[in-house]
């Protein structure tokens, strides 16, 4: 960011404008080079405020910008071998969980929780359509759930939702999101353990669900020690979870690797099975204004 800062955020901001709202409070103001603010992002949570940069130097103008405002900063520094929590850049510190809402559902937010705060606001579009397509008597499963977001927004279109990944403290922070919204966690699944061989399990049990939320890390380590990499594992993961997958159900596969490009992530989509799957893909919410990183496709059976 540079010291145009004064004249380029208002701008940025203004444009998100529409974006806030009683029932929204959880939107990306500042999206780098799309806002000509390379290598910096700054995001809302209820009223406070999360920046995120690609350097450890803040420009002064910056700091001074920030201070301006009436909303307590944090900073956190993009990193990929060194994730640490955000750390207090302006403002009073928030030093415990609180609530930021989203197309009127409460999720947990954290400043203290590490590299991530609770919930991804790229997945916003994606968790919106989930909740439309979800119905009561409908089943979905949110495979690497991390804080349970898509879950929450499965059950609070009636669905009966089951919760998976490898941390218990992030199916805890799940169960709490459910009570956030008079939802009761009781009424729903958790399961705790590596994701594919929670697939294989359910496939033996005759398990199947109307949904099903592919969105793994790009990289990651099972209990075990097993390794996996989007760019070559994704394939047999879609295939485990077609497998166990309703006859009219779909399945929302994500990754954020920007090594993978949308031809190629499809590619391996098509090849996780021997019938014929019709694939959608879905653009990014429109405070993402730069990049295009994340990709989404929903996955179904060709016919259903």
């Amino acid at each position: 960011m540079d010291r145009s800062v004064r004249k380029l955020a208002p701008i940025a901001l203004a444009k998100r404008k529409a974006l806030l709202n009683p029932n929204t409070d959880a939107v990306r103001l500042i999206d780098g080079i799309g806002d000509q603010l390379p290598g910096t992002i700054l995001e809302a949570f209820a009223d406070h405020w999360l920046l995120s940069t690609t350097s450890d130097f803040i420009d002064p103008e910056v700091r001074q910008w920030l201070r301006d405002q009436p909303h307590s900063c944090y900073w956190k520094r993009l990193d990929q071998h060194q994730k640490e929590s955000p750390v207090l850049l302006s403002g009073k510190p928030v030093t415990e969980p609180f609530l930021a809402k989203e197309n009127g559902i409460n999720y947990e937010i954290s400043f203290q929780s590490g590299y991530s705060q609770g919930i991804f606001l790229d997945q916003r579009d994606n968790r919106a359509e989930v909740r439309r397509r979800m119905a009561p008597g409908l089943k979905l499963l949110n495979t690497f759930a991390y804080t349970g977001a898509f879950s929450v927004s499965a059950a609070m279109a009636g669905a009966e939702t089951t919760t998976l990944d490898l941390s218990q403290p992030y199916l805890d922070w799940a169960k709490r999101n459910l009570a956030h919204n008079q939802l009761d966690p009781a009424a729903h699944h958790f399961c705790k353990g590596d994701t594919f061989h929670w697939l294989r399990r359910f496939a033996k049990q005759g398990r199947t669900f109307d949904g099903i939320v592919l969105d793994p890390p790009t990289f990651s380590r099972d209990e075990k020690g097993k390794v996996f990499r989007v760019e070559s594992d994704f394939t047999e993961l879609a295939s485990l979870a077609l497998d166990v997958l309703a006859p009219g159900g779909w399945v929302l596969c994500c990754t954020n690797f920007k090594k993978l490009s949308p031809h190629h992530f499809e590619k391996q989509l098509f090849a996780a099975s021997s019938r014929r799957l019709r694939a959608v893909h879905s653009p990014m919410p429109d405070d993402f204004s730069g990049e295009s990183y994340l990709k989404s496709v929903w996955l179904t059976f060709d016919g259903a």
